[in-house]
């Protein structure tokens, strides 16, 4: 029988910080397009893929602010699988993998949506709106990898006895 390359429950795990990244991306998303005069809108950008992705398989997506909360629910749970990854790898710089991974999903989120035929201007509108968009997305994977290193540093934790040398060999 073939192994999987992961435990289980290391993977279930790994959603923890995944989430928490996408929850910092999404929050950082939001509060800057209630503040900002030119936001980078990746909220307009995921509404239009998902009346995309709806009307492709015959639906009718919703309108307003419904379709405004499922593409919010959409990004996190999507942002979350991705992010989960910055926990995966070894335990070992999470916080290279975090910022990799934030700056590759920064970089896709400015360079494809004109490809995908989602338009160019909310995630380009400006340099700055890209130049944001990148670090934001970056940002989101740090979160992760905080999240990861807490997550590492709660599950090896030093007991009192190992931390003040006893039952050590004298030298």
């Amino acid at each position: 029988m073939i192994e999987p390359p992961a435990p289980p429950r290391i993977v279930f795990r790994a959603l923890g910080p995944g989430l928490y990244g996408a929850a910092a991306l999404t929050l950082v998303h939001e509060s800057a397009r209630r503040v900002l005069k030119h936001p980078p809108r990746m909220d307009v950008l995921g509404m239009r893929s998902l009346e995309k992705g709806i009307r492709f398989f015959g639906g009718e997506p919703a309108k307003g602010r419904r379709l405004h909360r499922q593409t919010l629910v959409g990004d996190l749970v999507s942002n979350g699988l991705f992010f989960s990854l910055v926990a995966l790898g070894r335990p070992k710089r999470p916080y290279l993998r975090g910022a990799m991974l934030g700056l590759l999903a920064g970089v896709g989120a400015v360079v494809l949506p004109p490809k995908l035929g989602l338009g160019r201007k909310p995630s380009q509108a400006r340099p700055s709106t890209s130049l944001l968009t990148v670090a934001w997305y970056t940002l989101g994977g740090l979160a992760a990898a905080r999240a990861t290193r807490k997550l590492v540093a709660s599950e090896t934790p030093v007991t009192g006895a190992l931390a003040a040398g006893v039952g050590a060999t004298p030298a």
